[in-house]
């Protein structure tokens, strides 16, 4: 489990220059809620900081996790240390397939919090400038394993080494890498994301709506 605090960087796009995207280490207990709407609510976790709230926090990004086995594949690909929370995520998981989750997969963490799946993360500058590393969004992507964004279902109190249990997996195949390349490299699997419905972001919904129309694409749903 991962907090930030606000810091002065020169690679964000931020007015003030502060981003919350340098992620540590906490043993907890950290309060997990919905942060209110996006461009209002910031992170869902209690004492950690979302500075850039156009693009990031609120209700449907409260969270953000990554598979520790996806940072380790990054260690030996980049050759360098990348410590729990360096790609600026508030959980690190072990033994969770997180980028093929379902859209709307259900995890429990903890005795009480309750989370669901919403979308993969897409990089940006500030991920890059924070990495160091040259043509990391490229990399990134092309990769297409983003990690997800989780909104809050059941409020709770979370700590280092609690049990994730998926507790919920929605009848389609929309996984999160698989979001992720839609609205990334592969616009035409757009339309397969309406199977995942509601529980998916809403601006990836609405990207996925808008292409059907434009296309005149026929979904099975």
């Amino acid at each position: 489990m991962n907090l930030g605090r606000p810091k002065s960087v020169p690679y964000t796009g931020q007015r003030d220059g502060l981003t919350g995207i340098d992620k540590r280490p906490v043993d907890g207990p950290v309060r997990v809620s919905a942060p209110g709407p996006k461009g209002v609510g910031g992170s869902g976790l209690a004492g950690d900081a979302v500075c850039e709230t156009r693009h990031h926090g609120g209700d449907d990004q409260a969270v953000y996790a990554v598979a520790r086995e996806d940072l380790d594949e990054w260690e030996r690909t980049l050759g360098r240390t990348l410590l729990d929370g360096s790609f600026g995520e508030n959980l690190t998981t072990e033994g969770v397939d997180v980028s093929g989750a379902l859209i709307g997969e259900r995890w429990a963490v903890g005795p009480e919090a309750v989370l669901e799946v919403t979308s993969g993360r897409v990089p940006c500058r500030t991920f890059q400038g924070h990495l160091g590393e040259k043509g990391w969004v490229k990399r990134f992507t092309e990769r297409a394993a983003p990690g997800a964004y989780l909104r809050v279902i059941t409020s709770g109190e979370v700590r280092a080494g609690d049990a994730v249990r998926i507790v919920h997996r929605p009848d389609h195949d929309v996984t999160v890498a698989l979001q992720f390349r839609a609205v990334t490299t592969d616009r035409e699997l757009l339309p397969r994301l309406l199977a995942a419905g509601d529980a998916l972001h809403p601006e990836a919904l609405r990207r996925a709506r808008e292409h059907v129309e434009k296309s005149g694409a026929t979904v099975e749903v």
